[in-house]
């Protein structure tokens, strides 16, 4: 287990959670009153690469907040053939769908970079969601920033080259993870694409032969992020224009004051 996984398993209650809070804007942006209701029912918890949080059309038992995780939100045909439609990190939160009045996931939501995320019970937020007031507010806001990237993406993918999108799919992914390395196969970005592989391994080529990123068997590392934002399409400021104009506002809070949070203390398998 590596430094920054060892670290973030270790119980709230050992150290202060004012980093780990800051990590999810939705529940940094909480009203105090709010948060000591739900602060009770939240779980620190790891989520490895490659695992399934909710199947598409199956029910939802957890909604999850990331902190350093990105969950990909994806579509399948019934060939198996799926393309990535959004991508979640410590901006919005996972299983926002629930909220909207349906039983079911209309998508299936996969652990694309590996990190944690705040694990909630979804009949806990589903009744402080029909409350009404901020938490309902908060997480319409995340349901927009949600359908526009679904929007854009599927434009994307339509009128754009392969290096536009992979670009584009780069940089939003960058926003959401600390540092410039990507854990990520040429496979799971044509499959989040929904072209061949041989495609993205060409255009990952070109990238690098331009000092854009450098490559690994299971990662990208972003060199130059002007370059890479300069070969890509409009599709990737626009995302990040709506994302940023419904961002929560984040007040600050003395977290001291706020009870500590419960932790897993096992870690997922990678392979899981």
């Amino acid at each position: 287990m590596n430094d920054h996984l060892r670290y973030a398993v270790q119980p709230l209650a050992m150290r202060s959670t004012t980093r780990s809070l800051r990590q999810n804007h939705v529940l940094e942006a909480l009203p105090d009153d709010v948060w000591e209701r739900l602060s009770p029912s939240l779980e620190l918890v790891p989520l490895a690469a490659g695992k399934l949080l909710h199947g598409a059309g199956s029910g939802f038992e957890n909604v999850y907040f990331p902190t350093q995780a990105v969950i990909s939100l994806q579509y399948a045909m019934k060939n198996g053939d799926a393309s990535e439609v959004a991508r979640i990190g410590y901006e919005s939160v996972c299983g926002v769908s629930l909220l909207m009045g349906g039983d079911t996931a209309p998508s299936r939501a996969i652990v694309q970079h590996p990190g944690y995320a705040f694990r909630i019970r979804a009949s806990v937020l589903q009744r402080e969601f029909d409350l009404g007031g901020a938490v309902s507010r908060l997480l319409l806001r995340s349901a927009q920033c949600l359908i526009c990237q679904a929007a854009q993406t599927a434009l994307c993918n339509r009128h754009h080259r392969v290096e536009q999108q992979l670009c584009r799919w780069l940089l939003i992914s960058l926003d959401r993870v600390p540092g410039n390395e990507l854990t990520v196969t040429h496979e799971w970005i044509a499959n989040a694409l929904g072209v061949r592989r041989e495609s993205v391994t060409q255009a990952i080529l070109k990238l690098r032969s331009q000092g854009c990123i450098t490559n690994g068997r299971n990662s990208i590392t972003v060199l130059d992020h002007a370059g890479i934002e300069a070969r890509s399409c409009e599709c990737y400021s626009a995302i990040k224009h709506e994302c940023d104009r419904l961002a929560p506002d984040r007040p600050a809070v003395d977290q001291r004051d706020r009870p500590a949070l419960r932790t897993t203390t096992h870690m997922h398998s990678y392979a899981d």
